[in-house]
């Protein structure tokens, strides 16, 4: 089906639209931090109900343009951060070191927080494609290409990537907003942890940070923009040949020590997993 003729696709995100901005910001102080609901998390609740397929509200092949549309959509997105990053290279450039270093940071919320975890839960395989990354689009290609389309490995990177597109940005949104609220960390450091390599996420977070700081508003947006672009071009090749060689190495390691369930206890008795 094609987006542009669907008239129901265009007519719902109209709706949406104009509820969600109508609602506007919200704020909910608990102790020292703040929430922030934004009209984006209200926007991808309503989405998750209008396409909730028992209510028919939407049509399965008006589901998938959608989705061929998001793809472009996030294209238009990543244009607009680029063409705002042009003119602040020099704040960028003082800030090179901070932001190379944001990829360690991504190893060591995945790899080294994440697998021990998952390992405790009793996940199998599944848990190398499941934390080595945050698991997006370019994660997925890699997994593919390295287990297969029908291994357990891509199944976990899969479980993860939906995860993360179902809840991503509104939890994203809602840390952000709190990590604002108890002044720990500087605004422009906040705002490159906003930059995980996902569009929406990115927005999600940087427009909390941009309703908690708006005299900060344009320079978040820079931080957050050249992070999300620098974790989406180098976090490959970190992926790639640091990350997941890291997780695979820690998985054979780790598993028959912490791991639970059958596959975990074979291979601590000397079996293969």
């Amino acid at each position: 089906m094609d987006v542009v003729k669907s008239w129901r696709i265009h007519v719902f995100a109209l709706v949406i639209v104009i509820l969600t901005e109508l609602i506007g910001t919200k704020k909910i102080t608990l102790g020292p931090a703040t929430l922030l609901f934004l009209p984006m998390l209200y926007a991808m609740v309503i989405g998750a109900v209008v396409s909730w397929p028992r209510l028919k509200l939407l049509k399965l092949p008006e589901m998938k343009a959608s989705s061929a549309a998001l793809g472009v959509l996030t294209f238009m997105l990543i244009t607009k951060l680029g063409v705002g990053i042009g003119p602040a290279i020099g704040k960028l450039l003082n800030s090179g070191l901070a932001l190379s270093m944001q990829e360690l940071g991504h190893f060591l919320g995945t790899v080294i927080l994440g697998l021990p975890v998952a390992l405790l839960l009793g996940i199998g395989r599944e848990t190398i494609g499941a934390t080595y990354s945050i698991d997006r689009e370019p994660n997925i290609a890699i997994i593919a290409e390295r287990f297969g389309s029908d291994s357990p490995e891509l199944r976990g990177t899969m479980a993860v990537y939906i995860c993360g597109t179902l809840f991503g940005a509104i939890w994203l949104g809602m840390f952000a907003g709190v990590m604002a609220s108890m002044n720990i960390f500087h605004p422009y450091a906040l705002a490159m942890g906003c930059g995980v390599g996902s569009g929406s996420m990115m927005a999600a977070s940087s427009g909390a940070l941009q309703a908690a700081f708006p005299e900060m508003g344009k320079d978040i947006l820079i931080y957050a923009g050249a992070s999300n672009l620098l974790t989406s071009t180098i976090g490959i090749y970190f992926a790639l040949f640091v990350s997941l060689p890291v997780t695979e190495y820690l998985y054979k390691k780790l598993s028959p020590i912490i791991g639970r369930g059958p596959i975990h206890q074979a291979a601590s008795k000397g079996g293969t997993n």
